[in-house]
């Protein structure tokens, strides 16, 4: 496992035998946009594959991401890193596959069932606005797993405090009229969204990516670096 100076771990799914966690900025970014050579950007990428491998992991699933709604379902039959087209959102039906989104400001939305299921998500305000939450929580209950036995975690992302948005977006947002930008925070309403579905256990870390600038890269804080959110359960 990554030491605490280089991600921040989700200790709640540990019960299920899911690992969950958020690189941070002593890990390094691993944008391929920043001004790093591409080598030093793709040895992060094979650090975290390799540490799924120790734990019996083969597959790796990512996504160009779009800032939509989109859940991918990953099954068995393939080895290796999948990067899928336009998708915010992965789903394992099992202990067998790693997923990983990039965010920096973004909400990491992690989710996991005791049988070993777990989802991830990338959820900026307009994967929040079409609830992407709700694709998410909906491929577990499509194969027949209880909402009342999941847990939800929302990892580090931009405070409501730090995150005013235009009064376009906060109207869409929070489904009324706004006629100033205003401060909005996106993992209050992804847990709102989780809750009307019925989800009983939600935790919410208390970083945010712009405050603890020291920490985590943040795109309002003008930083070309990502984060690397992954989860898995153990094989």
């Amino acid at each position: 496992m990554m030491s605490p100076d280089h991600a921040e771990v989700v200790a709640d799914f540990a019960a299920f035998g899911v690992t969950a966690f958020t690189t941070t900025r002593a890990f390094g970014t691993i944008s391929a946009a920043s001004s790093e050579p591409a080598s030093a950007v793709m040895q992060r990428w094979d650090a975290v594959r390799e540490m799924a491998r120790a734990a019996g992991i083969e597959r790796f699933a990512t996504a160009h991401q779009v800032h939509g709604s989109n859940v991918i379902a990953h099954h068995a039959g393939w080895r290796g890193w999948l990067r899928a087209a336009d998708a915010d959102g992965h789903f394992a039906p099992g202990p067998d596959t790693a997923l990983g989104v990039s965010v920096a400001d973004c909400v990491p939305v992690f989710i996991a069932h005791p049988s070993g299921a777990t989802a991830l998500l990338h959820s900026g305000w307009r994967g929040t606005e079409a609830r992407i939450v709700e694709q998410g929580i909906g491929a577990f209950t499509a194969r027949g797993l209880t909402v009342r036995e999941l847990r939800v975690h929302l990892g580090p992302a931009i405070c409501g405090a730090c995150y005013e948005v235009s009064a376009d977006v906060a109207s869409r947002l929070l489904g009324r009229p706004a006629h100033l930008s205003t401060p909005v925070d996106l993992r209050a309403l992804i847990a709102d969204h989780a809750r009307s579905l019925g989800v009983r256990e939600i935790t919410v870390s208390a970083r945010c990516t712009k405050c603890d600038n020291d920490r985590f890269f943040s795109h309002r804080a003008g930083d070309a670096g990502r984060q690397l959110s992954v989860i898995f359960a153990r094989a």
